[in-house]
């Protein structure tokens, strides 16, 4: 019988002094943790799985309070999202919560978060972000890895790679603001994989490096790799990633 994977790490990098990065796995959140060592989980297929990271937004406040806010609410409905609308309707609810968090407490005005998963079904998988967190597309069927998501940022200026400009987000104004998710649906297959990560590891490392690593190894080698690659590039952001695989 098919069964998901997911292999998974959360890493502040080496120059941030804190982790602002959250991850939803399934029921279960890492919220402003460290773990260098991959961990891996396995699921039946059937029941919706959701994976998701969240990336605090730097420079304003509560950046982890944000992305923990909306791991938790995603994993607490992770079983109910079956389709678009209703992976649409969490998203909005996350972002009425995460304001409705920061008009209680002046301390976290202004705080936000970027949110990219995936829904695994028995059939299909749904695919959603807002900001600039990711979801690859990384079944060797491509010649290279394929992204799912859509940057929410501005044209980027010529000669630049990235920006940190969001024109989107979970909350991240002060005063509330609505959000367009970005949410699709595509056929799942066994031996697909996908990878869900934060911009602190597509920013540092470019996407023919991501591609190397992904086509040589798998599971917990790949996500070690994957943020050895983001250190030695010099971890300029936190790192939080998720491999999933569809194993038969």
């Amino acid at each position: 019988m098919p069964y998901v994977t997911v292999t998974a790490l959360s890493h502040p990098g080496l120059m941030r002094e804190h982790n602002e990065d959250s991850l939803a796995v399934g029921p279960w959140t890492l919220c402003a943790t460290v773990t260098e060592n991959p961990q891996t989980l396995g699921f039946p297929l059937g029941t919706p799985l959701v994976v998701a990271v969240a990336d605090g937004i730097g420079g304003q406040p509560a950046g982890e309070v944000a992305s923990s806010l909306v791991v938790r609410h995603l994993a607490s409905l992770g079983t109910t999202l079956d389709s678009e609308q209703a992976v649409k309707d969490a998203l909005n609810v996350c972002n009425r919560s995460v304001y409705a968090a920061a008009d209680g407490d002046p301390h976290l005005t202004a705080m936000g978060t970027t949110v990219a998963g995936v829904v695994v079904l028995e059939r299909d998988l749904l695919v959603f972000n807002v900001g600039d967190s990711r979801v690859l597309d990384v079944t060797s069927r491509h010649e290279m890895l394929h992204r799912l998501t859509v940057d929410d940022n501005p044209p980027l200026q010529p000669g630049r790679r990235t920006t940190s400009v969001l024109t989107q987000a979970l909350g991240g104004a002060p005063s509330f603001t609505a959000i367009s998710p970005h949410v699709s649906t595509r056929p799942l297959s066994t031996g697909e994989r996908y990878l869900v990560c934060t911009d602190g590891l597509t920013d540092p490392v470019q996407e023919d490096r991501l591609d190397a690593v992904l086509r040589s190894s798998d599971g917990g080698r790949a996500a070690f790799a994957l943020w050895k690659s983001a250190i030695d590039a010099g971890g300029p952001d936190n790192i939080t990633l998720a491999l999933i695989s569809v194993v038969d």
